[in-house]
């Protein structure tokens, strides 16, 4: 089974939103099935067969997510970012000032949801393989 260790070294090599499914690849490869990545500290738990579960923890101070999301913003920025425009704090910065309380990965479907705070789906993008 992947370890916390093996994500954050996988992760290591996202520069920007452009290296975004290479990231993917290399961690379905280890193993993991989803992941839950979360906006407010950066916590991300991967989930694989087995009920195997491993957790990276916080990766900077808390942010204030704003409480109602701002759609037609996030989906601009968002694609700023798959372009390469942004790094990774940055998008992580807009997903809070937009509302965006985290988003989930299905290695199956090949999926990232986006949800607000109310746990509502704001965008469903397909994974480019």
């Amino acid at each position: 089974m992947f370890t916390a260790d093996q994500i954050k070294a996988a992760h290591s090599q996202v520069k920007s939103g452009a290296d975004f499914p290479a990231y993917i690849q290399a961690i379905k490869a280890l193993g993991v099935t989803h992941y839950e990545a979360f906006v407010v500290d950066g916590h991300t738990d991967y989930h694989g067969g087995d009920n195997h579960t491993a957790t990276v923890p916080a990766k900077y101070e808390a942010l204030t997510i704003a409480d109602t999301a701002n759609i037609a913003v996030f989906k601009a920025e968002l694609l700023a970012h798959q372009q390469g425009k942004t790094n990774y704090l940055t998008f992580i910065q807009m997903c809070a000032s937009t509302g965006i309380e985290k988003w989930a990965i299905c290695m199956d479907k090949m999926t990232c949801t986006y949800y607000d705070k109310a746990g509502n789906e704001v965008l469903i993008e397909q994974i480019p393989e």
